[in-house]
């Protein structure tokens, strides 16, 4: 949905960095549809369609696969990741905030895949509710742990802490240092504590 705060949110903070070109994908109905299994089935043409817009842009406007990141947050990363597939994993970046989890596994034809760009990194602020529970990205990052965030309260539904993959993807854009992150072999070792540094 073109209006969902992330879209802003995301092109100011690569506006205070520099001159970049954004588009925004407005999938209207489909993306907010009350039935989810339709929206969760759209992922596959929507990315088709955003990779006939990429294909358009380098064909027409010399846009270079080099300089282009994909970037979408629940159905969204899943729909960025079907573009990446879509131009064969040239993309430069594909970036997966929150994908969601409902309706998705490790390995669908349809869900993020380490394949999908040349770099793909995915945010988990849900992990196991809203958001997938399994790493899809070359890089996956799980702030707070990755399945609760701070400030959400009880958050049962989970949108709170759901919602905040974009919000910390904006800040890492805008941040002059990067955010500290520690190696773990999975998330149960997150849980768990014992990551190494």
């Amino acid at each position: 949905d073109g209006s969902h705060f992330m879209n802003p949110l995301i092109r100011d903070a690569f506006f205070e960095r520099g001159d970049f070109n954004v588009i925004t994908v407005d999938w209207g109905v489909g993306a907010i549809n009350p039935n989810y299994i339709a929206s969760r089935n759209l992922v596959g043409p929507v990315g088709n369609t955003v990779s006939l817009l990429i294909d358009q842009l380098i064909a027409t406007a010399g846009a270079n696969p080099d300089n282009i990141y994909i970037i979408g947050y629940s159905l969204g990363a899943h729909a960025a990741a079907n573009a990446g597939k879509a131009q064969n994993g040239r993309i430069n970046t594909i970036i997966a905030l929150d994908p969601a989890g409902p309706l998705f596994a490790f390995g669908q034809a349809d869900a993020v895949s380490p394949a999908d760009g040349r770099y793909v990194e995915t945010i988990m602020t849900n992990a196991g509710l809203n958001g997938i529970n399994t790493p899809l990205g070359q890089a996956n990052f799980y702030p707070n742990g990755g399945r609760t965030q701070p400030g959400c309260g009880t958050d049962l539904g989970g949108s709170c802490a759901h919602d905040r993959a974009p919000t910390f993807y904006a800040e890492s854009v805008r941040a002059g240092t990067p955010f500290r992150a520690m190696r773990c072999a999975d998330h149960g070792q997150i849980l768990a504590g014992s990551c190494t540094s």
